[in-house]
C-alpha cells in the first residue's frame, strides 16, 4: 500500500512538470504558426547593442551632453494601421491582424471607434483598424528589419521625409503592407497603408532626428 501511494504521488508533480514544461512550446508553435518572428530570451538585436556601445557616446559628444542619462533613447515603436472599409466587412479587419501580427513578431490588437459617425455608418465600439506596439528586444529588431529588408524594397525609394511632430517623436507613413517580406503577396486580400510612430525620450526635433539617423534610418538630406 506504501508504493502504491507513494506513485500516486509523484503523478501529480510530474505531470504538473510536464505541463510547465509544455507551455512555452505551445505558444513558441502558435507564433511561428502565424508566421510571427520568436525572439528567444537574452537575445540583443545588433542594433540594441550599437546603441549602447556607439550611438550614446556619438550623440553624447554632439549635443555636449553632460551625463550618458541625458542621451534621448526610443522607448518604444507603435505601429497601426486604419482600414476604411472595415465598416463594410469585420473580416478585413481580422485579416489585418494576421497581418500585423506576422510583420511585427507581436500579437496585434484591435482598435476600435471611440464614437458614432452616422456619416460613415460607423458605431462607437466598431473595429477599425489593427496596433502593435513594440518595446525592447523586439522593438530593436523590428526596426532592423525595416530599415536593412523594409524599406529598400519600395519602388524607386530616395528616403524618407524628415518631418517630426515638435515632441521628439517621428511617424513614417507606409503605402503599403507588401514591402515587408514577411507578407505573402499572394495571399493578400487588399493592399493596405501603415504608419510607424518611433517614440523617443528627446525634448528635441534635432535630438530625435540624430538618434534615428544614427539608428540607420535613411532620410533624404543626411550630409555625409
Amino acid at each position: 500500500m506504501a508504493n502504491t501511494k507513494e506513485g500516486a504521488a509523484k503523478k501529480p508533480a510530474a505531470s504538473a512538470k510536464s505541463t510547465a514544461n509544455a507551455k512555452p512550446a505551445k505558444i513558441e508553435k502558435a507564433a511561428k504558426s502565424e508566421g510571427a518572428q520568436v525572439v528567444v530570451k537574452g537575445y540583443k538585436p545588433t542594433l540594441q547593442k550599437m546603441y549602447k556601445e556607439e550611438i550614446v557616446a556619438k550623440l553624447q559628444k554632439e549635443f555636449g551632453y553632460s551625463s550618458i542619462m541625458q542621451v534621448p533613447k526610443l522607448e518604444k515603436i507603435v505601429i497601426n494601421q486604419g482600414i476604411g472599409s472595415a465598416t463594410g466587412d469585420k473580416k478585413l479587419v481580422d485579416i489585418a491582424q494576421q497581418e500585423l501580427t506576422i510583420i511585427t513578431g507581436q500579437k496585434a490588437v484591435q482598435t476600435v471607434s471611440k464614437k458614432d459617425i452616422s456619416n460613415f455608418k460607423l458605431r462607437k465600439g466598431m473595429p477599425i483598424g489593427v496596433k502593435a506596439t513594440l518595446r525592447a528586444a523586439k522593438m530593436y529588431e523590428f526596426l532592423e528589419r525595416l530599415i536593412s529588408v523594409s524599406l529598400p524594397r519600395i519602388r524607386d525609394f530616395k528616403g524618407i521625409s524628415e518631418k517630426f511632430d515638435g515632441k521628439g517623436n517621428y511617424t513614417l507613413g507606409i503605402k503599403e503592407q507588401i514591402i515587408f517580406p514577411e507578407i505573402d503577396i499572394d495571399k493578400i486580400t487588399k493592399i493596405l497603408g501603415i504608419e510607424i510612430t518611433f517614440v523617443t525620450s528627446a525634448e528635441k526635433d534635432e535630438e530625435a532626428f540624430a538618434l534615428l539617423r544614427e539608428f540607420g534610418l535613411p532620410f533624404k538630406n543626411i550630409k555625409k
